[in-house]
């Protein structure tokens, strides 16, 4: 709620536009800033609206309500100047859905226009989400951030569960094991070695705190571990006991181990938020200050909590339409264009809906802010491992889908050596772009070998006799 207190100090910034110290406040409330100095320079702004919480000072807009053309140029500068460049795509998320609607039969044209409108919907997503992470504490700021960033990926997931039919040549959920997997490496992996190069651009090495990356190693370790019994599990009884039975019950280890990993995650956010709490907040507040852009940000244009809420409804509602026309066409680009389950799921997916949270934790990590780059990065990761991944078995679940963790033996092996390589070089709490370079190049390397895997069903045709590795699809489902 602001106080009298807080609106005398708004006033006195007010007229003190050209000051850049802040007002100290009573006890441990945040002061609250506003934007006078970045908006028209002789103009008065309202008050801006109250709320439950102090507004932090980066995330106080100097406005209220809702200003349509102020809106949509803020959307459109976006934070960061790759963000704009994405921004610049926006044309073609009408063509995508005309097209679909317009000319349904062209297959290739529609999976290619969906593909790219994603970009821009994911990023208005993940913007809406920033403006709205900076309004609230640090800690809270960045589980908000990553948690808004992951919905792209989460609307993905469900539709595909939702689309999948076992008559079909091309199975869905098996795309699904795909994409949790690609997600994971694609973060892990391609945006951590992008935010190590990024960082290593203005400086030698890069220092991030002890407790951010080995919370964060030892999470991954427990997540590849839990994603990895039940296909452990599978291929150590595949041969030696009825297939369907061992179909079923691997079904039943994938959902009770979902609902494991959700208790994991949910621990990990507690111990965030509340009883280390304080330790996070003062390593991010930390960041905030070393920030190369601080100034600058602080006398930029913000959307006010209303308009941040508009933003993140309309990102919302545009990628489930892009989703929805982007999975019906994948059966087109696996069955005519010869494209594997497996490059589709660990790759093409995966680089669409992360790339607003790549990003951002990218330009973090170039402004000096590598602990909250670390911390989105591996909330990311975790986050898809604990909670979306599991999730959609949940729901695979209630809609009586059979959506479960026997993964493909090719992908669980990269998992595993990507965690332990990342691990590694997050061991001395510093980076380089050297090993930027690396995660990189260990990334392209899984894309290459993921190109020329071949889709499951194909390896059933031509081997009846399958092994463990090409029998992993779903469970219960039809071959």
């Amino acid at each position: 709620m602001v106080t009298p207190y807080h609106t005398a100090a708004r006033e006195k910034r007010a007229a003190e536009r050209d000051s850049d110290e802040r007002n100290a406040s009573a006890g441990n409330v945040l002061p609250i800033a506003t934007e006078v100095q970045a908006h028209h320079h002789h103009h008065h702004h309202p008050p801006a609206p109250k709320s439950w919480f102090p507004i932090r000072e980066e995330g106080e807009s100097g406005r209220s309500g809702i200003h349509p053309w102020h809106f949509l140029r803020i959307v459109f500068r976006s934070s960061s100047l790759a963000s704009r460049l994405v921004n610049v795509l926006w044309p073609v998320v009408p063509a995508a859905i005309a097209v679909r609607y317009a000319a349904p039969h062209q297959d290739l044209a529609i999976f290619i226009l969906a593909y790219i409108a994603m970009v821009p919907c994911a990023n208005l997503v993940g913007f809406a989400g920033q403006n709205l992470a900076k309004k609230v504490p640090h800690v809270l700021g960045v589980l908000a951030e990553t948690t808004f960033g992951s919905l792209v990926e989460i609307i993905m997931f469900i539709v595909l569960v939702k689309q999948y039919d076992p008559e079909s040549s091309v199975d869905n959920t098996q795309v699904i094991r795909a994409a949790i997997l690609g997600s994971i490496l694609a973060t892990m992996l391609l945006c951590l070695g992008f935010c190590f190069i990024a960082a290593g651009f203005k400086r030698e090495e890069t220092h991030f705190s002890e407790i951010v990356s080995e919370a964060g190693s030892g999470l991954l370790l427990t997540a590849g571990f839990g994603l990895a019994v039940p296909t452990a599990f599978f291929n150590a009884l595949y041969g030696r006991y009825d297939t369907e039975e061992l179909r079923r019950k691997t079904l039943e280890i994938s959902r009770s181990t979902a609902v494991l990993l959700i208790i994991a995650y949910l621990v990990y956010v507690f111990f965030q938020m509340r009883t280390h709490h304080g330790i996070y907040d003062a390593i991010f507040e930390a960041d905030a200050e070393r920030d190369d852009d601080k100034h600058k940000e602080l006398r930029s244009h913000r959307l006010t909590m209303i308009e941040s809420i508009i933003a993140l409804a309309v990102g919302i509602a545009l990628v489930t339409i892009i989703a929805i026309t982007l999975v019906e066409k994948i059966h087109f680009v696996v069955e005519e264009r010869g494209i594997s389950d497996a490059f589709v799921g660990l790759i093409m997916i995966p680089l669409v809906e992360k790339a607003a949270e790549h990003l951002t934790a990218v330009d973090e990590a170039y402004d000096n802010q590598m602990n909250i780059a670390l911390s989105a990065v591996l909330g990311s990761t975790l986050q898809t491992a604990l909670l979306n991944g599991p999730l959609v078995v949940i729901v695979g679940w209630g809609l009586d889908k059979p959506m479960g963790f026997n993964f493909e033996s090719f992908d669980l092996i990269m998992l595993i050596l990507a965690i332990l390589t990342v691990g590694n070089f997050l061991r001395d709490q510093k980076s380089n772009y050297l090993e930027g370079v690396l995660c990189v190049i260990v990334y392209v390397a899984i894309g290459v070998a993921a190109a020329h895997y071949p889709n499951p069903h194909a390896l059933h045709e031509a081997f009846p006799t399958t092994t463990p590795a090409t029998s992993t699809g779903s469970e219960g489902a039809h071959h």
